[in-house]
């Protein structure tokens, strides 16, 4: 491959998945600013506690998704058509044990849930709805999810970045429909959210219907080892999604404490928006992640190393940009969410989003390194780096730094962990990049 060729797929990829990340992102940014606008602070807090659940949701499909399109890619590199349908079947079984979960979940929990996550009172009975409609909805975010990632490995980045934007912007407008005209309350925002994936799943359709999709459901009977090929290799997207639920209700619990529902609430907004920095480096590693698949499977090792170093390339540069806007509209930001002017509550996001967002560079590099592993079926360093960012070190982080700085060292906790991690990638690096031993 000629690395004209190599600079229009990356770009070509990483473009169209950065786009569509972002607006699947919006599914819950939107929620944030039209519960604000109608339900003022007590919304917004119960919105917060609810979300992370959210989180596991969109990270179990993108395990599935992402550990399945790698397979399924590097398996159609090596013409190899019958794998690749019995690694997109055993998809949907993953799927499908998941859905199931998750509703069950859903009815018979959801209380308890926001309870333990702190809600009382009014935010307990909004924050409940919320959660209970969401989980119910969670089989069409997960097969949403699957098929978005195989289709996107099926040479339709352009399609899958299509049904991802659609269905975010349907759900910014049913959000004010049901909100605003309808006056369904937290009901309204949640089922809004939750008819996204259908919406998104509806402009998927074409790419079957017309028989342009090379891979389909095969009768095979669900299989222990490729269940846990597809799981391992999707565990590092899994963690990402998983470590942003597993934060908010660690610095929900923290913040509770130190400065009450307004605190929360206030975080609310900086980790909404936090939503959609990451999915830009989500979108980016996704992006690689079809590309360096399909290199690897043709052993071209020095276009991985390419693909490698144009996504650490496009991530610094909107890094610096995410942070200039952060730092010099972080009032404004703020604003837009705070329906009921809330001077504690400005005061707390201005500072909060300054100093959070410093773990830009960080997080977007430990994201790339992460796919980039995971496309090269090195599993183990992936899953390090999810790990330590998304509990080991994050979680003792934010509860040291809370003790010796209040509110200031919570919010700085985010950028310290991401800055340590980044440090060990760069040692697990030397040790496992393509070409070195396993």
């Amino acid at each position: 491959m000629k690395m004209k060729n190599r600079v229009q797929d990356f770009a070509k990829y990483v473009s169209l998945n950065v786009m569509g990340m972002i607006g699947l992102s919006c599914y819950i940014l939107a929620d944030t600013f039209f519960v604000s606008k109608g339900l003022g602070t007590d919304g917004l807090t119960a919105l917060n506690l609810a979300i992370p659940i959210y989180s596991f949701i969109h990270g179990s499909g993108l395990m599935i998704g992402m550990g399945g399109g790698t397979r399924y890619s590097i398996q159609k590199s090596q013409k190899d058509s019958a794998a690749a349908n019995r690694t997109f079947t055993h998809a949907l079984y993953l799927a499908a044990v998941f859905a199931v979960f998750f509703v069950a979940v859903g009815l018979l929990f959801a209380g308890d849930i926001v309870w333990i996550f702190g809600a009382r009172e009014n935010v307990f009975n909004m924050s409940r709805t919320y959660l209970r409609v969401i989980l119910s909805f969670a089989p069409a975010f997960l097969l949403n999810n699957v098929l978005l990632c195989f289709v996107r490995n099926d040479g339709a980045p352009q399609l899958s970045m299509a049904a991802m934007i659609g269905g975010s912007l349907s759900n910014v407008v049913l959000d004010w429909v049901f909100i605003f005209p309808c006056g369904m309350g937290i009901f309204g925002a949640a089922f809004a959210t939750g008819l996204a994936p259908i919406i998104s799943m509806l402009i998927l359709s074409p790419h079957f219907i017309r028989k342009h999709n090379k891979f389909h459901p095969v009768k095979c009977r669900p299989q222990a080892r490729q269940a846990g090929w597809i799981l391992s290799s999707g565990v590092p997207s899994l963690v990402t999604e998983v470590s942003s639920g597993v934060v908010m209700i660690v610095f929900n619990s923290i913040i509770m404490n130190l400065n009450g529902n307004v605190g929360v609430a206030a975080y609310g907004v900086i980790a909404n928006l936090s939503l959609v920095i990451i999915a830009i480096y989500t979108g980016i590693a996704q992006g690689i992640q079809p590309l360096m698949s399909r290199s690897f499977g043709l052993k071209d090792y020095d276009a991985i190393r390419a693909f490698l170093r144009y996504a650490i390339l496009t991530m610094a540069v909107f890094s610096i940009c995410i942070y200039m806007i952060v730092f010099f509209g972080a009032s404004p930001i703020t604003s837009i969410f705070n329906s009921e002017h809330d001077a504690m509550l400005q005061a707390i996001a201005v500072d909060g989003l300054r100093l959070y967002f410093i773990a830009c560079p960080f997080a977007g590099f430990n994201i790339i390194l992460s796919i980039y592993f995971t496309s090269t079926q090195r599993p183990l360093p992936a899953h390090i780096i999810s790990l330590l960012r998304g509990f080991i070190v994050i979680i003792p982080m934010a509860f040291l730094l809370s003790v010796i700085a209040q509110i200031h060292g919570v919010w700085c906790a985010f950028p310290a962990t991401e800055f340590v991690v980044e440090v060990i990638g760069l040692l697990l690096f030397r040790r496992y990049s393509t070409g070195n031993s396993r």
